[in-house]
């Protein structure tokens, strides 16, 4: 099976970029990131594509006058690779919808969240205003509607009764790293599919929430 190519999108540090390095690296994942894009100068992530040997490249959103164009020359720039899958790891753009359709089943993001709960920004701090008795994350495909495409996997933590949003979000974010990469295994290796009725894994359609990844 041909060897997949990933583009990742950052705009910070770059753990969940990190994370799925190290699994391309090990041979766990068949495939190799192939470039690491950020939209801002100062993004660690950059440093960590570096590192590793990857292409690092900066398209900064700054010196476009609007979205369509800045999102224009992503797509230019992202194609340019050839990828096979797109992942957004920490790219903190909405995308034009042109850009959605452009990757439609091949564009990945995760969201510190049980999606469909807490679409959007502060989510561990909803969790817990909402009395929560778990929080976690999600990985989905990406679509047009905000952090509203369907699930692959999700993983979950209990809230603890002194659970703080600063807390709860590094607890979180230690699960991103492990389904992340566990996401873009599974593409890999052609098990995952984006169908009209929703995610199929080994050809089995998943629930609404995903595969439930089990610590």
């Amino acid at each position: 099976m041909a060897s997949k190519r990933i583009v990742v999108l950052i705009s910070g540090s770059g753990s969940n970029l990190q994370a799925i390095l190290d699994q391309t690296r090990t041979g766990q994942i068949n495939g190799s990131i192939v470039a690491v894009i950020s939209n801002r100068p100062d993004a660690y992530g950059l440093t960590r594509a570096e590192q590793a040997g990857v292409d690092a490249r900066l398209l900064d959103h700054k010196q476009f006058a609007d979205r369509e164009s800045f999102d224009q020359a992503l797509v230019e720039l992202i194609d340019s690779y050839s990828p096979d899958l797109v992942v957004l790891a920490g790219f903190m753009r909405i995308l034009t919808p042109e850009l959605v359709r452009h990757y439609h089943g091949r564009l990945f993001n995760i969201h510190p969240s049980l999606l469909p709960k807490y679409k959007g920004l502060n989510t561990h701090q909803r969790a817990l205003d909402a009395g929560d008795e778990a929080h976690g994350c999600s990985v989905h495909f990406v679509t047009e509607e905000l952090d509203g495409g369907p699930v692959i996997v999700q993983a979950s933590v209990p809230i603890a009764a002194d659970e703080t949003a600063d807390s709860l979000q590094q607890r979180v974010h230690a699960l991103e790293h492990r389904i992340y990469p566990l996401a873009v295994e599974w593409f890999c290796l052609n098990r995952l599919a984006l169908t009209d009725t929703g995610v199929t894994l080994d050809g089995e359609p998943l629930p609404i929430t995903g595969f439930q990844y089990g610590i």
